[in-house]
């Protein structure tokens, strides 16, 4: 699967960009008749409805032509929110003082799941602190991670 994220990636990053958006990440979910390709779209200047139907019309005449995907799919262009994936340890790097809840590939001391505060990166670790302790988790053994909204009261 990694192999074939790169290749979607290599093919939908350079029409983001020329289009003046960054490349959020991508999400391939694989359901069938019902999977769909979920591409994250960002700027500076915020992302409208109009800018992703730009960008879905553009990356689907590139799909269209390259095929990268054999099944059926549904291509979906967003911003990717409040609750935005982090794919990268820049996207990590970029959000250090929010909270974020991670979802790792194994059990690290019985748990997949973690919420905390995004301390930074450390290599190619992410730290978190939670509960008065800081993990470092291998960016490798990070299934999903999000930002986690904070509202102010």
């Amino acid at each position: 699967m990694a192999t074939k994220h790169a290749a979607l990636h290599a093919l939908i990053e350079p029409v983001v960009a020329a289009m003046g958006f960054e490349l959020w990440g991508i999400d391939y979910l694989s359901q069938g008749k019902h999977s769909r390709l979920l591409i994250y779209i960002d700027s500076e200047d915020g992302v409208s409805v109009d800018d992703c139907a730009d960008i879905s019309r553009q990356v689907s005449a590139v799909l269209d032509v390259e095929d990268p995907i054999a099944e059926a799919y549904r291509l979906e262009v967003s911003s990717p929110g409040m609750d935005r994936p982090l794919y990268t340890l820049d996207h990590f790097r970029r959000f250090q003082g929010h909270q974020a809840a991670l979802k790792l590939r194994s059990a690290f001391d019985g748990r997949r799941k973690f919420r905390g505060l995004l301390a930074g990166i450390e290599g190619d670790e992410v730290l978190l602190q939670m509960d008065g302790e800081e993990y470092c988790f291998p960016i490798d053994s990070i299934d999903k991670a999000n930002i986690v909204p904070q509202f102010d009261k």
